[in-house]
């Protein structure tokens, strides 16, 4: 079972309608009982990291999600909150990752909304993904690179497009919205 982890952000749907054209079934929880029984979680992100830290930290998930054991996927603010000091809203992450987050510098061309390439795949996420290959971002904030970065892409900055650490892997881009190439990641990680 594939637990996508509900809150009070956005793109719950469209992560699961995706996992529906791979033909894979999930489910829609908040539930501690059920996200630990799930075989993967998916922690998706569309929305405000304060509030959505609110939220996950009414329901104890903020201290669940660091403690699962089975494959973790975060997605853009899914990701942003698995990592430290978040400079959205001033919020302390969950810390599963050891880099902060931070605005992009103030310019025309923030936020970074489109396609981008990602490059230095360093993770089963990208196994059979080639170099350079194309995945959908909107996002106004970032992860530095760490130790932890297994791809990177170039905006303004480069910064970390995906990160993988143990049981834990999160991306900054949104594979359900990036077509092949996302269905491709998506299926590798439920294959993990």
């Amino acid at each position: 079972m594939i637990a996508i982890i509900k809150y009070n952000g956005g793109n719950v749907s469209s992560v699961q309608n995706a996992l529906r054209r791979l033909n894979i079934e999930s489910i829609v929880t908040d539930d501690p009982e059920l996200i630990l029984k799930a075989d993967k979680v998916i922690f998706p992100g569309v929305g405000e990291a304060s509030s959505t830290m609110k939220a996950l930290k009414e329901k104890g998930l903020n201290q669940l999600i660091p403690s699962l054991k089975q494959p973790v996927l975060g997605i853009c603010l899914g990701m942003q909150l698995m990592c430290g000091d978040n400079e959205e809203g001033g919020v302390r992450g969950m810390g599963i990752f050891d880099v902060d987050v931070k605005r992009f510098p103030p310019k025309d061309l923030v936020p970074h909304m489109g396609w981008n390439t990602i490059s230095q795949l360093k993770s089963p996420l990208f196994s059979e993904i080639e170099e350079n290959s194309d995945v959908y971002f909107v996002h106004s904030y970032c992860c530095g690179l760490a130790e932890s970065t297994v791809a990177v892409c170039d905006y303004i900055r480069p910064f970390s497009a995906a990160l993988q650490k143990d049981n834990f892997f999160a991306v900054q881009f949104h594979p359900e919205k990036s077509g092949l190439t996302g269905s491709r990641i998506l299926n590798h990680f439920i294959k993990l």
